[in-house]
Order: structure tokens, then sequence, then C-alpha cells
């Protein structure tokens, strides 16, 4: 008589394939991981059953040590950042692609030494199961904590320096670049820029944008002065032109609230919009809307950027290895030019 050859085990690999979903997505259901459709959660559930599959506790273990969270952690110099209707828009896209899940969001503000060292606590704890980054400035340790922290991270626009694998992303030298060009097309000559924070990827990207539209129209004039995304900087700012360049016939501005501060400056020194002087701006929120006159603007997808990244976090907390996502701006035609 001989023995039966022992039967051997299947394979997560050939649940996933049974059922007809990805790895990922059955290591998920095994785990009882959220951000799952019950459809693929009844397939695997049905393959697991079907194949006698028996996982390895050890391995399960360890998948399921989850914290319950995820941190959208924003860098800036002014807690103020969050009165921002940009940042609503973010933390709103975000909280809508966790509501299908059972992570919640917590948010930071590393706006000091004191905050810095908080995240770095948080980080270093894995008290939460991945992170979101915004606005970081020039050489900011944040982005080299999280990745030494091995916690998964996504970042909201690239870094100005070192590697970020996963980011979410707007077409900022495009959207800048659109928006010259519109200018030049009206028959403005004199365009100058208000610019965002240079040592921020964003404000490099949108004046690159603005600098390749002139010299495709061959147009050498060069005015521009820079900003922090704020309107009181963006009145600082268009004061200072009207000062060095009283002949500009245009402005943009790398965002709404500084094209705001802008066109009030305007008004007051008598400069009638857009007849005198046109004014573009870039990010399409409701100030744009509610400017006298109405702004011209790059409307760019606020709330997705927060949806995104926060879909681009899960798949990584997942063990997925998603690609970089850059988002389309579109241009919005408005009184203000």
């Amino acid at each position: 008589m001989t023995d039966e050859p022992t039967r051997r085990r299947p394979t997560l690999d050939e649940v996933a394939e049974h059922a007809g979903v990805s790895r990922t997505a059955a290591s998920r259901v095994l785990n009882n991981a959220p951000n799952v459709s019950s459809g693929k959660r009844e397939a695997v559930q049905r393959a697991i059953k079907e194949l006698g599959y028996v996982p390895n506790p050890t391995a399960r273990a360890l998948a399921t040590q989850q914290a319950g969270a995820v941190a959208l952690i924003i860098a800036g110099e002014d807690p103020a950042v969050l009165a921002d209707p940009f940042y609503g828009q973010v933390i709103a896209g975000a909280s809508t692609a966790l509501e299908e899940t059972d992570l919640h969001l917590v948010l930071c503000l590393a706006t000091s030494t004191r905050g810095q060292i908080r995240v770095k606590q948080l980080l270093q704890s894995r008290a939460v199961d991945g992170v979101m980054l915004m606005s970081l400035r020039g050489d900011d340790p944040l982005s080299q904590l999280a990745l030494e922290a091995g916690v998964p991270a996504v970042f909201g626009g690239k870094p100005l320096h070192g590697h970020a694998p996963f980011y979410v992303d707007v077409d900022n030298v495009r959207g800048a670049r659109e928006a010259t060009e519109h200018l030049v097309s009206l028959g403005r000559t004199r365009i100058a820029t208000i610019t965002g924070p240079l040592d921020t990827d964003v404000g490099r990207a949108r004046r690159r944008g603005y600098h390749e539209a002139l010299t495709l129209a061959g147009l050498p004039y060069r005015a521009e002065v820079g900003g922090d995304f704020t309107e009181r900087n963006g009145m600082a700012a268009m004061e200072s032109l009207l000062t060095r360049h009283p002949d500009l016939d245009a402005v943009f501005a790398a965002n709404d609230n500084m094209a705001a501060g802008a066109l009030r400056v305007l008004h007051r020194a008598g400069r009638t919009v857009p007849s005198e002087v046109a004014v573009v701006g870039f990010d399409g929120l409701a100030i744009s809307e509610i400017a006298d006159p109405p702004l011209t603007t790059v409307h760019q997808p606020i709330r997705d950027i927060g949806r995104e990244m926060t879909r681009m976090l899960l798949a990584l907390i997942a063990g997925e290895k998603p690609s970089p996502l850059i988002l389309p701006t579109t241009l919005i035609r408005r009184e203000s030019a």
C-alpha cells in the first residue's frame, strides 16, 4: 500500500486568481482591511472556502497591526494657513476618500519647532498607518522624516528637493503658461508676475510657465515680485510692481489670493481693470468669483488633489505601488482679463 502524496496548500496568489481579483485585494480581505468592495470581499471569501486556503497566522498577525488613522501634515509658518479655502477643499476631498474605510483623518500642523517634534514622534511611534504631506518648503526635514520612519507617505505637490516617489500634483507649468498666453492673446506686451514662494516646486513651476509663454511670444519684458500666496502679500507685491514698472499692462499672479490683493491695489491706484491692467490668478477659489471685477483664473481640481492623495495612500498601505499623478488645469475666463 502506497501513501497518498501530501496535498499542497493553496497560495494567496491562487486564491486571488480563483476570485478574479488582485493579490493585494485578496490580502486585504484576508486581513479584514478597509477599502475593499463588497463584491471583491465575497469573491475572495468564496475562493478561500472552495480552495481550502489556510492563512499563515504569523503573517496575518503582522499585517493586521494597524493604527486605524492616516495623517494630513501641513507644513507652514502660520496656523492661520487653515483659514485658506484651499486647504478646506483638500481636507474635504480626503474625507470623501476615507468615507468607505475604517480609517480616521488626523490633521497636523508643523508650523513650529514644537510642531515638527510632535510630527516626528507621531511618525516614529507608528501612531498612524500613513501620512500625506503638503506645503513643504526648501529642505524641509519632514520629507526625510517620513521616508526614514518607514511609514507610507504621499506628497501633495512635488517637494523641491529629495526623492518623492508618490505624489499628486497639478500641471503648474502648463497652467501658468496658458494664463500668460491668454494675456498675450489680448495684446498685452508688458506682463508682470507675482510669483509663489520660490523655495517650493509650485512657486518655481508657475514662474517657469510664465517665462516660457513670454519667450514663445518673443516678449523680452520681465517684471516679477515674489509672494507667499496670501492676499496681504499680493497687495504689497502689486504696490512694488507699480512703483518699479508703472508701464505694466497685465499681471499674472500665482494664486487667487494674491490676485485679489493685486486688484485692490490697482483700484486704489486708479488703474482700471481690465482696460489698463488685465489680471489673471491661479486656483479657481471662491474669491475669484466675488472679486471686483470677477477674476480670470486657472482652475485646479483642489478637492480631487485631496481625494487622489488619500486613494494613493490607501493603495500604499495595501501594499501596492501606485504611480505619481499629475492633474490637469483649466483656464476660466472672466472680466478681469
